[in-house]
């Protein structure tokens, strides 16, 4: 059974297991279980297999270790990235999810990272925050290629030395409601 993108965000277990390969990562369940140690492992296992199923995971590399087969995976590129189309599709009530399981994500995130105890967010360039910008559609859409420039290029970084692994989560929403059908109210000359 192939997984549509859908699948994956509105699931919470796996949305967190491809969250976990962000940045061209290659685990075991294995490493899996270690990152994710709140997850039961039958689910664990469950949740990779319907992934690898599911198109979202491939075998990266396999090796025998006691006599039984370890798999590495990784991210199919794209797989788990909800398109215009797949969004048209989703109701509401599929959209409310998503955005639920998302900041569960981030909310899990961030308490991971304050149970490490070692807590400096200026140390350890932590930061949240929400801005209200007066931008038409075009200056949004050039924000966007802007933010596009900067971020692409660094995704594909590999592991280094130096190098940490960073999460950076963007969520654009309006920030005025008009009611459906009526265009929002501004300033008239």
């Amino acid at each position: 059974m192939a997984l549509t993108p859908a699948d994956v965000v509105l699931h919470p277990v796996r949305l967190r297991i491809a969250q976990a390969f962000l940045g061209g990562r290659e685990l075991t369940t294995s490493d899996l279980r270690g990152e994710l140690a709140e997850v039961p492992a039958a689910t664990l296992y469950r949740q990779v297999a319907a992934l690898v199923d599911g198109g979202v995971l491939e075998v990266a590399a396999e090796q025998r270790v006691r006599g039984a087969v370890e798999r590495t995976y990784r991210l199919r590129e794209g797989a788990a990235s909800v398109d215009a189309d797949a969004a048209a599709r989703m109701s509401l009530d599929d959209h409310r999810q998503a955005f639920l399981v998302f900041a569960l994500g981030l909310l899990g995130e961030y308490d991971r990272y304050l149970a490490t105890g070692d807590v400096d967010l200026a140390r350890d360039r932590v930061g949240y925050r929400s801005n209200a910008l007066h931008l038409s559609d075009d200056e949004l859409d050039e924000m966007v290629a802007a933010l596009r420039e900067v971020v692409l290029p660094r995704l594909a970084h590999e592991p280094a030395p130096g190098r940490r692994r960073r999460l950076l989560s963007t969520v654009l929403l309006p920030g005025d409601h008009p009611a459906s059908g009526s265009p929002a109210e501004g300033p008239t000359t």
